[in-house]
């Protein structure tokens, strides 16, 4: 199907949705599908309108200037409106194939986030340490809820592990890039001569999970309590509070024991444990679709290293598109976070654009 018969066949949809909603003749669960669809394709429609509003004018235009009657007065100001429309138009033709773009269902869900130690030792603990905070500063800014769900301090401080829910508008759309290897160069504050060392962290961002995407049942879990090993007063090691839930199929395992309440921590290990079964089918449909998504950047291969951040030199730079940015203060207080986040969806956009463009010439 070209391009041209995509956009008119979303206008006729428009349309039909709209007359169907205005029958009256809809039971409660239709009328609110309809009204979703309706809101979905509302912004699509609109750009729709705007480009064949501003080709028509153009079109118009055209014929003015062609025409030998039309005086000097009017050509000149047609020669001006129609030099502004094209210059707009390709605008409006990218703005319209992006919002074509597939919508990845999960970009408005909240998100688990998982930030772990990798090689480095302690350093690489205090490395997750700060990339943590970073995420906390960001959230912070974007006036996200933060909470931290699990949490396994090192002995120098930073984490060896530490796990939080991050709930608010459009998260994961903002975050589903993070998710990899990061890599530090710098001085450890335990290293004396002042030798530059290396050491990463492991960044996982996994959308949430809603009911109805995840079905678990009891019998494909198994639950074992333990007494707390960590922080946390008299309270260790005197009940059986720390869950660890095992589901079975997958072989998934999720323990927690930031809560003094077995409880509480059965109900976060439920839902960091929903959040990885659904991203263990989601990565399964990715991969049936790896053909077609070859040269998009990376949003969730955890072996892969993404990003370096060396303090000496004060960069930053994202080997999947070679960004480089020499504000890494800005970085590691979450400001210039966006930058990144936004670089890395252009990109995202403009494979998927060259994809939808080669198929629409085939």
């Amino acid at each position: 199907m070209s391009l041209e018969a995509a956009l008119d066949q979303i206008l006729e949809r428009h349309e039909q949705v709209q007359t169907e909603m205005a029958s009256g003749d809809l039971a409660p669960d239709d009328y609110i599908k309809l009204s979703k669809e309706f809101s979905e394709l509302g912004p699509v429609v609109e750009a729709i309108k705007a480009l064949h509003g501003a080709r028509n004018e153009a079109g118009d235009l055209a014929e003015l200037l062609a025409d030998p009657e039309t005086d000097d007065d009017m050509r000149s100001m047609a020669n001006e409106e129609f030099a502004e429309l094209r210059g707009k138009i390709p605008a409006l033709d990218h703005a319209v194939k992006v919002l074509l773009l597939p919508r990845d269902e999960a970009d408005d869900r909240n998100v688990i986030l998982e930030v772990r130690a990798g090689t480095g030792g302690d350093e690489a603990a205090l490395f997750a340490g700060d990339l943590f905070q970073m995420y906390q500063r960001y959230a912070h800014l974007k006036r996200w809820k933060f909470e931290i769900m699990e949490a396994n301090e090192s002995d120098m401080g930073g984490y060896r592990e530490v796990i939080a829910s991050i709930t608010g508008s459009g998260v994961y759309a903002r975050l589903k890039y993070e998710s990899g290897v990061h890599r530090v160069q710098r001085v450890p504050e335990t290293e004396t001569s002042g030798r530059i060392h290396t050491s990463a962290a492991t960044v996982a961002v996994l959308p949430e999970a809603e009911d109805v995407d995840v079905e678990v049942e009891d019998k494909d879990l198994r639950i074992d309590v333990y007494r707390s090993s960590g922080a946390g007063g008299q309270h260790v090691n005197t009940t059986d509070s720390a869950v660890r839930i095992t589901h079975i199929p997958t072989n998934i395992v999720v323990a927690v024991q930031d809560e003094r309440s077995q409880h509480k921590n059965k109900a976060k290990a439920m839902k960091i444990l929903r959040a990885k079964i659904y991203e263990v089918e989601r990565e399964r449909q990715e991969n049936e679709r790896a053909a077609e998504r070859k040269g998009q950047v990376g949003s969730g291969d955890r072996s892969e290293r993404i990003r370096t951040y060396n303090f000496p030199q004060g960069r930053m730079t994202d080997h999947r598109i070679n960004l480089t940015l020499y504000k890494l203060d800005k970085m590691m207080l979450g400001e210039a976070l966006d930058e990144v986040a936004d670089a890395l969806t252009a990109e995202d956009q403009a494979s998927r654009l060259a994809a939808l463009d080669a198929n629409a010439s085939d």
